[in-house]
């Protein structure tokens, strides 16, 4: 079997390998030529997996390691019997990391408290319901908008959006790329959307870039420069827009379910599902592929706030102005483009907020419930 796999999928060969011929490529690389005599093809967001890149190949199943599928097309593939798998929910969970992570850092910077913040969640699905969650367990207030969800399940917890921006004090955008339909997602914050922002509003986008239209929100920045932007997914990748990049509070390239854990779980998901296709056995559990991390414990004794040890444990765990500053870094030295690609490819694996172990000392015994409502696995010591 010959499985062509994006370069940038962890533990490849540790899953593929004793499968088959394990071909690496690079995702924006990968097309017709490469599939061509493969059975199957592991792929992240960046290959668009098309009749044009199917048509002719011996393709016989088609995994994807990520949350999103709208880089797929689902129906070119069964027209073909080519078995389709993603990894729901894989990275979910570091994606509320970069959420929280970036918010506890702007709340610092700008001198405001998170916790007296109202946030509201566009998009309550695998990455939105986990936020809303661990927002709400840390006495956060919450506000849901999912339209979808809400006409399946009723409106009761969901807020229309206008009702819902008027509201909130931040917006946090989880919604997949829909570009057609009653349910569309593209540009949902629009222009009109936009410009009506009340002043002091942040905006954080951690979804997909063509959900916010980026000209208009660049406009708002750079004129009345009255509202804030977090923007880890653009319109455009790679070739994204500068001086938007420019006006945003942190910006990174695409990277918020970057952590080594959701990339080992979308990894073996995918692993999963191709035995599965195949009839072959699955041999390998999660936890062969998960190494331990670098940073196992860390103790807290009296003197420190609430938001303070958030950050300091957030920290320990993940900073994201490494990210932003890595952006900004090369896309000056190498051009945007290439720059944000080379931030992608060379990303340096993160571990989740529940890979820290944090031990409370009886000073600081209060701090148990909301740093366990953030993520982490608390232990109080003597």
């Amino acid at each position: 079997m010959r499985i062509v796999v994006d370069a940038n999928v962890p533990a490849a060969e540790t899953c593929f390998g004793p499968l088959g011929e394990v071909v690496r490529v690079s995702g924006r690389e990968i097309d017709a030529d490469t599939v061509r005599d493969a059975d199957a093809l592991v792929v992240r967001s960046i290959t668009r997996v098309d009749e044009a890149l199917v048509a002719g190949s011996r393709l016989r199943f088609v995994g994807t390691c990520t949350i999103g599928t709208d880089h797929v097309d689902q129906a070119a593939l069964a027209a073909r019997d080519i078995g389709f798998a993603s990894a729901p929910g894989c990275n979910a969970e570091a994606v509320v990391d970069y959420v929280l992570t970036s918010l506890a850092t702007l709340a610092e910077r700008q001198g405001f408290s998170l916790l007296e913040r109202t946030v509201g969640i566009v998009g309550v699905g695998n990455v939105g319901g986990r936020l809303r969650a661990r927002l709400e367990a840390m006495g956060i207030a919450c506000l849901a908008c999912d339209p979808p969800r809400a006409e399946a399940e009723g409106d009761d917890g969901f807020h229309e959006l206008d009702a819902l921006i008027d509201a909130c004090d931040v917006l946090c955008l989880h919604t997949p790329l829909v570009r057609d339909g009653r349910h569309a997602t593209r540009h949902l914050l629009d222009a009109r959307r936009i410009a009506e922002l009340a002043p002091g509003t942040v905006v954080l986008n951690a979804g997909r870039g063509d959900c916010l239209d980026g000209q208009a929100l660049r406009s708002r920045l750079s004129g009345q420069g009255d509202i804030t932007a977090l923007l880890d997914v653009w319109e455009h990748e790679p070739g994204i827009d500068a001086a938007l990049c420019d006006l945003a509070a942190i910006a990174t390239p695409h990277i918020a379910g970057h952590s080594r854990d959701g990339k080992l779980r979308g990894t073996h998901a995918i692993y999963q599902a191709l035995t599965q296709r195949f009839g072959l056995p699955a041999r390998l559990t999660l936890a062969d592929l998960s190494p331990a991390p670098p940073l196992a414990s860390l103790t807290l004794d009296g003197g420190l706030s609430l938001e303070e040890a958030l950050r300091l444990c957030m920290r320990a765990v993940y900073d994201v102005r490494r990210d932003h500053d890595a952006l900004h870094r090369e896309s000056r030295r190498q051009g945007m483009a290439v720059g944000f690609d080379d931030c992608r490819a060379n990303y340096p694996l993160r571990r989740e907020f529940s890979t820290l172990a944090v031990e409370l000392r009886p000073a600081a015994e209060a701090l148990a419930a909301p740093l366990a409502a953030a993520g982490f696995r608390v232990a109080q010591v003597d």
